[in-house]
């Protein structure tokens, strides 16, 4: 459950368990004997949605369809007492960083060497590399450095070889995750290196694209436009949060950044980088986020026009140092606040995929659905930005890369035909 960060770690178990269990990844299948549920304990929503499985599966243990329920991950990395006392009915609790714990419990020895192996949950031509754990920031609003940590580069050496054994495999398509990935390196090299990763990854043989997510804004390496620049096989995307735009907000915050810096280094993507497609988040309702801050952060997405952008409504998190602010802002008001930018987006949205009817991108088809085939371009990443629709009158292969004309558009979706 969650972000990609943990889908990737559940990929690492998946592979450890596979010679001694059959094991299969979100499935609808109710025979399994032995159910782990791997939770997000990010905000609100999602520590619900981890609660509600996690007693759906207790509740199916009481009915004896399953044998075991274990659950490990961020939402018992952090609560870990709480959930031992309220759900009783779990096995065994583990955190993020017990996978070897895990395993012996069921009985099955940890492998050194399938580190960098996983057993892939995504469609085979694409994979997530996460080149950093943890996190070394203080962002006021967010929980991941108490869950996970402080931020642990993995050696560009190994890195290269986990993208070269994807690649073996029939990924084409690397998604670089970490929970900020302009800092890496700084841990083991004592500089950035993300510029000098992204040149080796660009030389490993049958990876066609590398796209960057999660970048954090301040002190952000330009180096790293100057080689998206240079190769193709780099998207030009990036996925950067920014959060807002106001000053104040920004320094209660601690985002170490403000709106004049912001709309300078949103000035040197687009400089360095013209055709980069920009996604960014912001967080509304935050505590002292009156009416005029809200007004300036609709007027700042309307003015930069984001490729792609979405919105999360504030919620407290124990321990961070925000939760001890007044939650100043209504939930209803922070929902109509989101619906407001949301409605801007959509518009803007609309007006750049009109505007490019008539044009040819370079597209991975993701699958088949319906009467069409779904594919996306390097703007694009999968899942969560906009994709392209193909009638599906020609045979085309999961996987491979078409030349599309786009023919026409909606506000997050367009259509094009084979060339």
């Amino acid at each position: 459950m969650g972000c990609s960060k943990n889908l990737v770690d559940s990929e690492q178990l998946m592979r450890q368990l596979t010679d001694k269990y059959q094991v299969v990844h979100d499935s609808e299948r109710d025979d399994a004997e032995i159910i782990i549920i791997n939770t997000c304990g990010f905000i609100a929503d999602a520590k619900q949605e981890s609660i509600d499985t996690i007693l759906n599966f207790t509740e199916a243990k009481k009915g004896g369809k399953i044998k075991k329920v274990y659950v490990m991950g961020c939402l018992s990395q952090r609560y870990e007492k709480e959930l031992k006392a309220e759900i009783p009915d779990v096995d065994a609790f583990y955190g993020v960083n017990d996978i070897t714990a895990l395993l012996q419990t069921l009985k099955v020895d940890f492998k050194k060497e399938l580190l960098g192996e996983r057993t892939l949950t995504t469609p085979k031509h694409y994979a997530y590399l996460k080149i950093a754990e943890g996190c070394n920031r203080n962002c006021s609003f967010c929980a991941i450095p108490l869950i996970r940590g402080k931020n642990i580069s993995k050696p560009v050496e190994d890195l290269v070889a986990e993208a070269e054994w994807l690649a073996s495999n029939g990924v084409k398509e690397l998604i670089l995750i970490a929970q900020d990935l302009t800092y890496y390196g700084m841990d083991l090299y004592k500089k950035r290196k993300l510029a000098e990763l992204l040149e080796k990854l660009v030389a490993v043989k049958g990876i066609e694209w590398i796209r960057l997510h999660y970048a954090y804004p301040a002190a952000f390496p330009l180096d790293v436009l100057n080689v998206m620049a240079k190769y193709d096989k780099i998207c030009k995307y990036i996925d950067i949060p920014l959060q807002h735009i106001d000053d104040s907000l920004l320094n209660s915050m601690k985002r170490n950044i403000d709106g004049a810096k912001t709309r300078d280094l949103i000035k040197k993507l687009r400089t360095k980088v013209p055709e980069i497609s920009i996604r960014t988040t912001l967080i509304v309702g935050y505590p002292g986020e009156t009416k005029a801050k809200f007004e300036t952060l609709k007027k700042f997405v309307a003015e930069n026009k984001f490729e792609r952008l979405g919105v999360f409504t504030y919620s407290p998190e124990e321990n961070t140092s925000a939760y001890l602010l007044k939650d100043s802002v209504s939930a209803k008001v922070k929902e109509q606040r989101m619906a407001e930018i949301m409605e801007i987006q959509q518009q803007i949205s609309a007006e750049i995929n009109k505007a490019r009817i008539g044009k040819t991108y370079k597209t991975i088809i993701d699958r088949k659905e319906g009467n069409y085939w779904v594919g996306r371009t390097e703007f694009d990443s999968p899942e969560v930005d906009n994709e392209v629709l193909i009638p599906s009158t020609k045979k085309l292969i999961i996987g491979d890369f078409y030349h599309i004309e786009v023919t026409n558009a909606e506000d997050y979706d367009l259509y094009g035909k084979v060339i």
